[in-house]
């Protein structure tokens, strides 16, 4: 369903964070993407959602490129993108949040949101408080909803267990393992590699800005070498 291919960009004209990246997810899948910090991971997110040009590559969605369409294209077209950091707004209430992650199609905000207020009690209990209030198991949660308001075909995950206390990862990792069961397609850069090969369909290893191993999960996960270099041995 998504392909990025052979990915080169960066934060500067001088600078190559990505050198040739290349990732695929298909309908329903969950993609885990590993490496050593600096590698690209979340570069190569921002790139799939649009927020940083490509020098070269391209971004296929149904075999039709999109790396020319910018981010709120994007959005349209099914791709959404949860970022590590500032993935909510702190002031403005829970409910708020979740309308503003609707923006693209106004008319549906209500419903939508009413519905994943029925889906995450958590959230329910919270609505008219603001976000900063909640707790970063929370956040992370309302940050999800807020992308699940578009009703998206894949979902970009960055980093979503950083920060969080073990309790509060595995409560979100249970989430992320509900949606992937619903059918819902997983690209997600995760610390956590270990975990987050054992919840993946795939695996991508990504070294240099350059995906190194990809393969299933399950099957990376036993590499020795990986273990050794990602997963502690």
């Amino acid at each position: 369903m998504l392909r990025a291919e052979r990915i080169v960009c960066g934060y500067g004209s001088a600078d190559e964070i990505l050198k040739g990246a290349d990732l695929a997810v298909a309908e329903g899948e969950m993609v885990a993407i590993i490496g050593p910090n600096g590698a690209g991971k979340s570069t190569l997110l921002k790139a799939v959602a649009g927020l940083l040009p490509l020098k070269s590559g391209a971004v296929l969605l149904d075999g039709v490129p999109a790396h020319a369409l910018p981010a709120r294209e994007r959005v349209r077209r099914g791709i959404a993108l949860v970022p590590q950091e500032a993935n909510v707004f702190p002031t403005m209430t829970v409910r708020e949040n979740l309308e503003i992650g609707g923006f693209i199609e106004p008319q549906a905000v209500a419903a939508r949101a009413d519905a994943l207020f029925a889906r995450f009690p958590m959230l329910a209990e919270k609505r008219r408080q603001a976000a900063r209030t909640l707790s970063g198991g929370q956040r992370q949660v309302l940050a999800m909803a807020m992308a699940l308001m578009l009703q998206p075909r894949i979902l970009l995950l960055d980093e979503p267990s950083a920060g969080l206390s073990p309790k509060a990862a595995e409560t979100l990792f249970d989430v992320i393992r509900t949606l992937h069961r619903e059918g819902r397609s997983i690209a997600m850069v995760e610390q956590n590699a270990h975990e987050a090969l054992t919840i993946a369909d795939r695996g991508v290893v990504l070294v240099d800005g350059r995906t190194a191993r990809h393969g299933p999960a399950a099957e990376l996960a036993a590499d020795p070498q990986v273990r050794r270099l990602f997963l502690g041995g």
